[in-house]
């Protein structure tokens, strides 16, 4: 018995040009042929030994095509849960598609303008800060505000608008 490893790979040494022509025209591409023909050659230099090939270039054809189907089959799989996400994660305004998320530039100015927000708040009376967060951040009106903390409406008003004036003179 011959060794079939030995045989495979003289065979596939002998028509590499051959299977790079062979698998370019079926593929449309001499990249993707040329690493569909590395994969033969991979798959054959890993061959079990005693494995028996009558017709050493036919299991190379055979071979190769097998792979460039499940390459193919791979791709087309790819391409449609692809398809699938962009048509759920998508908006369409026109005949042009937006983007759900803003731009990083965009993400990153609001977060640093988010950031120096905070820093401002920290900087104020405790009282004021717990008025405010109350009012603007849990949604209570003024006069729940002033229930909750036992103070005048016109107390909640003014550590309001002491926090805004804050905010409008450190952030302008």
């Amino acid at each position: 018995m011959t060794d079939t490893r030995s045989a495979l790979l003289a065979a596939y040494l002998e028509r590499r040009d051959d299977l790079l022509r062979f698998f370019t025209l079926r593929l449309r591409s001499a990249a993707a042929a040329e690493d569909l023909v590395q994969d033969i050659y991979i798959r054959i230099a890993a061959a079990d030994r005693s494995m028996e090939v009558r017709n050493p270039a036919g299991y190379l054809y055979r071979l190769g095509s097998n792979l460039m189907l499940d390459r193919i089959r791979g791709e087309r799989r790819t391409a449609a849960r692809d398809h699938d996400w962009r048509a759920t994660h998508r908006t369409i305004v026109g005949a042009e598609e937006v983007a759900e998320e803003p731009r990083a530039d965009d993400a990153v100015s609001a977060r640093q303008r988010l950031n120096a927000i905070v820093d401002v708040l920290r900087e104020l009376p405790e009282q004021t800060q717990r008025v405010f967060r109350m009012h603007k951040f849990d949604g209570l009106s003024h006069a729940e505000v002033a229930q909750a903390l036992g103070i005048s409406r016109s107390g909640v008003e003014k550590h309001c608008m002491a926090a805004l004036k804050r905010l409008a003179e450190r952030l302008s």
